[in-house]
């Protein structure tokens, strides 16, 4: 029996029946005979389909955002913008898949020779539940469009979440069978790896899961696409525009209640500009309404389960007993966890090392270009950075210095249709989005014809 419950009153929202094993085998086996056909079907059908579920996130926002709330404790505001979010990826791939998928051609002594690219059946998808409805689309839209079929393994506590998404598609006239929701324990994730009718798994989550399922699925021989999070750094130089680039880490810190794999968690300031920048942050953080996600001015809810708060407590601590500063937050009321600014964190202590997956940001200083860039670049993690600086020369210098999976100048690490995103060491491997994302699920065929 699985169970989302409303982290922020505690209320049990509704209870989901496990499915049997031979449910799962009668779904497997609908997978299977509908890639058989939903592979032959023209890419304008697949479109005139995608664009429907685009319509119906559209037409439904307030219905989808409402469930993401309730399950997840995240801000109305932020949930509706989400899903608004998927309609986008579902009309820009219903707008550019068939460019992106078609024939590559390639000049060599054939007649003809080109790569051409097709579906692979099956694709697993292991998600997590801090953005229930965007990270199941951003993989959906494109698996689907490029002729395959989804499988979704969602986080146990937003069942009501992968529910609605899988009605999305069946209103918008996908056949039986294209995608479907397991509402399955993690303990079964190895039997779906295992099973034939799986031909490639994606995972978004932590890097324990990332490991166990990239080895299975290894053992396999079983491609997978893996997000494992990250410690993003935000590199403020003394020549920035002071007053956008506040705001800027302001929304990447503090958007979701913190709890984003590309957030803004290390905050890096040049010593010359740190004092002013860290009062002003202060007060804006200071600023920030918590309270009922279900409120429309709230911008900091609840965190989505209570362990989550306290393993944020632990972190922050944790750092302060080995020599940082709480400049504001620092307090926990069950999932609730106050917007928190820590100073003089160290490269050794766990808010830095660590992932930090709440409204908690570290914050330290460094005197050169080189140090700045070190510090960015001391993580274990490897999904993107931000710097800010009004230099163009500088930044064009430093971004093939950034270990990173993207560099983002002057702005927030965020993710867009038309951009591939994915990260690098422990961030994991492998891109969504853009045409980078939907080539990662297709078999590169390559044709050579001579006569």
């Amino acid at each position: 029996m699985k169970k989302s419950i409303n982290p922020y009153t505690g209320e049990t929202l509704h209870t989901f029946e496990e499915l049997s094993d031979q449910a799962v085998a009668e779904k497997l086996e609908l997978a299977q005979n509908t890639f058989e056909t939903w592979r032959k079907t023209g890419m304008n059908h697949r479109a005139a389909l995608m664009k429907k579920a685009a319509a119906d996130l559209k037409a439904h926002t307030r219905t989808y955002a409402r469930t993401i709330s309730l399950e997840m404790g995240k801000p109305i505001s932020q949930s509706m913008e989400e899903v608004a979010k998927c309609a986008w990826v579902c009309d820009y791939y219903a707008a550019n898949a068939g460019a992106h998928l078609g024939d590559e051609v390639i000049d060599t002594g054939a007649d003809r020779s080109f790569v051409r690219f097709e579906p692979l059946g099956a694709i697993l998808a292991i998600m997590p539940w801090n953005y229930p409805f965007w990270q199941v689309f951003r993989f959906a839209a494109p698996a689907l469009m490029a002729g395959n079929v989804g499988l979704l393994k969602h986080a146990s506590n937003v069942m009501k979440s992968a529910g609605h998404i899988a009605r999305v598609f069946n209103n918008a006239g996908f056949p039986v069978g294209c995608f479907q929701n397991l509402v399955v324990d993690s303990s079964r994730v190895a039997s779906l790896i295992e099973s034939p009718v799986v031909k490639a798994v994606t995972l978004t989550g932590s890097k324990p899961a990332g490991a166990s399922v990239a080895a299975l699925a290894g053992s396999h021989i079983k491609k997978t696409v893996l997000e494992l999070g990250g410690s993003n750094a935000m590199l403020v130089f003394e020549d920035a525009d002071l007053a956008q680039t506040l705001e800027t880490c302001l929304e990447a810190r503090f958007q979701n209640t913190g709890q984003s794999c590309i957030a803004g968690k290390r905050l890096l300031l040049h010593k010359s500009i740190a004092p002013r920048f860290t009062a002003s942050l202060k007060k804006a953080v200071q600023g920030l309404k918590s309270g009922d996600p279900m409120d429309g001015d709230t911008y900091i809810g609840v965190l989505a389960r209570e362990d989550l708060a306290t393993e944020l407590e632990r972190q922050v601590s944790e750092s302060v007993a080995m020599g940082a500063s709480i400049l504001t937050g620092g307090k926990r009321e069950g999932s609730y966890y106050a917007p928190t600014l820590v100073t003089g964190v160290t490269p050794d202590m766990p808010m830095f090392r660590e992932e930090t997956f709440g409204p908690a940001l570290a914050i330290s200083t460094f005197d050169t270009e080189a140090e700045g860039v070190a510090l960015a670049n001391n993580s274990a993690f490897g999904l993107g950075v931000s710097i800010f600086t009004r230099s163009r020369e500088r930044a064009e210098r430093l971004i093939p210095q950034c270990n990173e999976g993207a560099v983002f100048v002057n702005s927030m690490v965020k993710s867009d249709p038309r951009l591939p995103f994915g990260g690098i060491k422990t961030s994991g491997y492998g891109r969504e989005l853009s045409k980078h994302g939907i080539q990662e699920f297709v078999n590169k065929k390559t044709v050579y014809m001579q006569f």
